[in-house]
């Protein structure tokens, strides 16, 4: 049995790592994919497909939880592979509504994909395997921002210009990539606690399948009325409150990471024929930031000494550092230029080298927050996970959602500026949760 779990819980991982290998790579470089369209029909923006994407999704985690206990989480993690392919698919042939429509569709399969995915992941674990199945996922999950972004950087490198054929076997290979993310859910199995509670529920509505699945419903839907309920009991309460600065930052860093700064670079005039090709090679280091923080944290985790603050307090550190190098090495112009390169020249020469140097800050800091977020929810809300979770999702995707529609009309400077300030007040009020209300003393340390 442990056996049959353990192959779930690798299956899953793979299943993300291929559909969200074309996702990351789509949304890094699907900007600079609109801007050079040779289509005078088109007039999408991926910023405002990207800000629809996180918009729809922060709404629709509300529903998805009664989705997942009607059809259950495999069937409801396909469906989402299905709607994640097609907007994939939409890059081959672009079209302005089926860009819009499938920005929306993908939105609701997010909040789907991502709620079965914890349930699936609960249901195939222990209290002694729990740690390391989530250890797995999500090492393969983050493995998703290299092998695209890696594609992007030899078939980009040395063009200043993207060619609809070049496009075109782009997204067929993410499209192919997704596809087999999507159908290997079709390969997972049950586990021994799930046939358990469907051989008692088939031996109850034998005779009557509908009604089976009538109560399903009924009780899935009492079951979302309550999360519903606790979750607005939950945002009145002063930890959400002194939280809510930090998870929102956390959305505003996670779109400029994941879509406004791989197009700030490709956008750079001054890198010349290899600046399309550097969104791939950002994308990849922004990847190993994550990776390297994730890792890096978990050995930090057993230092009594090095608590949550000092993480949050070093994500901001390091982001500020970044938000400076980036500030004097890329054009001021880059995230709003729509069809040219930029414009306007950056207090210094820019430099590769410091290019990627902020990718990696980015992606490491991200991971400094992200955790220690989680980290602080699954400690003080313990018995309250899911409503804590589905708030920090839905504030952090409402403020990507916002960042992505300012993102095409700000200037850089002014994007960072705010970034900063957020920044700030966020990791102010994280340590004022830990302090104030003896969290760093009550629970367990980092």
């Amino acid at each position: 049995m442990a056996d049959r779990r353990t192959f779930n819980v690798v299956i899953l991982g793979l299943g993300f790592l291929f559909i969200f290998t074309a996702f990351t790579t789509c949304g890094n470089v699907e900007q600079t994919v609109v801007k050079s369209l040779q289509n005078n029909t088109f007039t999408g923006s991926g910023y405002h497909s990207l800000g629809i994407i996180y918009g729809v999704f922060s709404f629709a985690n509300l529903l998805a939880p009664t989705v997942v206990a009607v059809i259950g989480p495999k069937c409801t993690m396909f469906l989402s592979g299905l709607l994640y392919s097609g907007y994939i698919a939409v890059f081959i042939i672009p079209s302005t509504w089926s860009f819009y429509l499938t920005s929306v569709l993908i939105g609701i399969g997010a909040a789907m994909l991502w709620t079965a995915q914890g349930h699936f992941l609960v249901e195939n674990s222990e209290a002694s395997t729990i740690n390391r199945n989530t250890g797995v996922f999500w090492a393969l999950l983050q493995c998703s921002m290299l092998f695209g972004n890696l594609y992007i950087y030899f078939d980009w490198n040395g063009k200043t210009e993207i060619s609809d054929s070049s496009r075109k076997n782009i997204f067929v290979s993410l499209l192919v990539t997704s596809v087999l993310g999507t159908l290997s859910f079709l390969v997972l199995r049950k586990s021994h606690h799930a046939e358990e509670l469907l051989s008692e529920e088939e031996g109850q509505s034998l005779l009557s399948p509908r009604t089976m699945y009538k109560q399903r419903a009924n009780s899935a839907v009492e079951d979302a009325k309550l999360e519903f309920r606790t979750m607005l009991q939950l945002l009145k309460t002063k930890t959400i409150l002194l939280l809510s600065p930090c998870m929102a930052y956390s959305g505003l860093e996670l779109s400029f990471y994941s879509g406004v700064y791989g197009t700030c670079i490709g956008a750079t005039a001054q890198f010349g024929e290899s600046a399309k090709g550097l969104i791939g090679i950002s994308g990849i280091v922004v990847g190993i930031g994550e990776i390297v923080g994730g890792g890096l944290f978990g050995l930090l985790c057993k230092n009594n000494r090095f608590r949550r603050t000092s993480v949050v307090f070093l994500g901001m550190l390091v982001h500020f550092i970044a938000f400076y190098l980036i500030f004097l090495n890329i054009p001021d112009d880059a995230p709003v230029v729509f069809y040219t390169s930029s414009q306007s020249k950056p207090y210094l020469a820019p430099n590769v080298s410091i290019a990627l140097l902020c990718s990696f800050l980015l992606g490491l800091g991200d991971s400094c927050f992200n955790t220690q977020l989680y980290s602080i929810l699954g400690c003080v809300y313990a018995e309250q996970s899911a409503p804590a979770f589905a708030i920090f999702k839905f504030i952090q995707s409402v403020f990507a959602a916002v960042a992505f529609f300012y993102s095409g009309y700000i200037l850089l400077k002014w994007q960072l500026l705010l970034m900063v300030i957020l920044g700030f007040t966020g990791t102010l009020c994280f340590f004022v949760v830990e302090r104030v209300q003896n969290l760093s003393v009550d629970l367990p340390e980092y």
